[in-house]
């Protein structure tokens, strides 16, 4: 089996073929093993987080500041310099620090297409794996990249162009993490990597992207809450559409015994 980097160098030369539907059914099928463990997670972990950032805010700014509806309503236009650097950079850090997180759903992913056991500390995984710096390497390049932008385009009162290049970017980077935490790729790699497989096949691609949209769109309308269940498919389907273009070797579980992620 070639690697991974001689995979994407005949990609890059000769393409490859994708299948809508097989790839749509693959996704469902993994989806439907993770999609209530995966919820609960979510469900428990968004509650959490949002108490920590919550009593984070209020131990620097005060209940004061927090209780003012224009508070978190930040206008990039309307900040000094060094409040827009400390605004630009502090945002690429917490996608950074949170993206080990969200690759763990990927991982959770993986276990139940080979049938391993998958719990809580699945979702943690990344964060002490050797992965880990690559992870937050690629995210913050991607995140930094994105807001520094974005917040100039808004600046110049181009929201609407802002948001499309934030769409755009990551919807071309979206394979960054799997070819990191699969392909053992480097950061920067990675992210010429994702750039290169989306690019091949960006339609098909595209429209896979819109089914996720579609499924969380669903999930709104379920009370709201129906969107920590239906998140879960947009893991299955990044996991689906890297195992379709890259080809990778089926791990027999004889040999797996005694060995590591870590």
């Amino acid at each position: 089996m070639k690697s991974t980097s001689d995979q994407i160098k005949d990609i890059k030369n000769h393409g490859y073929t994708l299948d809508f539907s097989t790839v749509f059914n693959h996704a469902f099928e993994n989806y439907k093993k993770i999609a209530v463990y995966a919820g609960l997670m979510l469900l428990v972990f968004s509650v959490f987080f949002g108490i920590i950032a919550y009593l984070i805010l209020v131990a620097f700014f005060g209940i004061d500041k927090l209780t003012n509806a224009n508070f978190l309503n930040i206008q990039p236009q309307n900040l000094s310099q060094i409040y827009l650097v400390l605004y630009i950079i502090g945002t690429a850090l917490v996608s950074a620090i949170m993206s080990p997180f969200t690759a763990g759903f990927l991982k959770m992913a993986d276990c139940a297409e080979k049938d391993q056991e998958f719990n809580v500390s699945t979702i943690f995984s990344y964060y002490k794996s050797r992965h880990f710096a690559q992870i937050f390497a690629a995210t913050f390049l991607i995140s930094l990249f994105s807001v520094i932008v974005t917040t100039f385009l808004e600046v110049q009162k181009l929201n609407a162009l802002g948001l499309v290049f934030s769409l755009t970017l990551s919807f071309f980077t979206f394979l960054t993490i799997p070819l990191i935490v699969f392909g053992n790729l480097k950061a920067v790699d990675a992210i010429k990597s994702s750039l290169i497989l989306i690019s091949k096949q960006p339609l098909i691609l595209l429209g896979l992207i819109i089914t996720i949209v579609g499924a969380v769109l669903v999930g709104l309308c379920a009370f709201c809450i129906g969107v920590l269940f239906t998140i879960p498919f947009s893991y299955s389907m990044t996991y689906a559409i890297y195992c379709a273009i890259v080809k990778t070797d089926k791990e027999d579980p004889i040999d797996s015994i005694g060995q590591s992620d870590f």
